[in-house]
């Protein structure tokens, strides 16, 4: 199996999580009505407390709990600049990173780029120019678990040992971690703050990863619904048609009127909260 094809069934996989937890919820909502309703009919009252005794209560308050407690990685930022950040995940080929950074310096674009720790093992020169040209790098775990599935420390580790080999070759600390597959709970979150990081996201996917070609990426981008000022692009290193499209698209970008910038240039450090959608919004 192809690491795109394991990188979409993940994508999958983890929305239909997120689905089942939805269920769970209205399922509650639905549980809780009826026993209100009961009790109005037959003058009983009844306590939230008293729901324990109810076989599904486990499962239902487990969904309540991570729904009203959630906590959510960047996004995107609300701002009435006319600025979005591009970024690259990096963790399978990476043929195509001279005709990038080539496409990069031809429209005077800064990037930021999420790597793994192999693929900062096994190109350390590029991570070196990367660095050089003015581009971020980001940390996108050691071995690109699933972050969720893990423990506190290995997620700790799976961090940290990325941040080393960058700072040993670069001599930067990195700021934005992007978690593998998208995937993230309470925990990693909180692990991410702890490691002196910003956990960030997408709103906007190019679905290079598919394979559907040059103009299919261009399009996808440039016509998104959610593209806006303080978007944050998704796209791929060693992705097929990523190199060949990227010109194009910055292109087009740009004459939408677009400044485009690394993700820490775009993302609040301060004075912020988040909405239900994982957009920062200025306090």
């Amino acid at each position: 199996m192809s690491e795109y094809r394991a990188y979409m069934q993940n994508t999958k996989l983890h929305n239909g999580t997120k689905r089942k937890k939805r269920r769970h919820r209205f399922l509650f909502g639905v549980l809780l009505s009826a026993l209100l309703i009961t009790g109005a009919l037959y003058g009983r009252e009844y306590d939230i407390s008293q729901l324990k005794n109810i076989e599904v209560m486990e499962t239902l308050s487990s969904a309540v709990s991570q729904f009203g407690d959630r906590k959510l990685p960047v996004y995107s930022v609300q701002t009435t600049e006319k600025k979005i950040a591009l970024s690259f995940d990096c963790a399978w080929g990476a043929e195509d990173f001279d005709s990038m950074m080539e496409t990069l310096d031809k429209h005077n674009v800064k990037a930021t780029f999420f790597m793994t720790g192999g693929f900062v093992s096994d190109n350390p020169e590029y991570v070196k120019t990367l660095v050089e040209k003015g581009h971020e790098p980001g940390n996108h775990s050691e071995h690109h678990y699933d972050m969720a599935t893990i423990t506190a420390g290995e997620m700790k580790t799976e961090i940290m040992d990325v941040h080393k080999k960058v700072k040993e070759l670069t001599g930067k600390d990195m700021k934005v971690f992007r978690p593998p597959y998208g995937s993230y709970n309470n925990e990693l979150i909180d692990t991410v703050y702890g490691c002196d990081y910003y956990p960030i996201q997408w709103d906007v996917d190019s679905l290079d990863w598919k394979n559907y070609g040059v103009q299919n990426i261009i399009d996808t981008v440039c016509n998104h619904k959610s593209l806006d000022c303080g978007s944050i692009i998704l796209c791929h290193l060693g992705a097929k048609y990523t190199s060949q499209a990227l010109d194009e698209m910055l292109t087009k970008l740009q004459d939408m009127g677009y400044e485009i910038v690394p993700v820490s240039k775009l993302i609040m450090t301060e004075g912020y909260h988040m909405d239900a959608n994982g957009m920062q919004i200025k306090d």
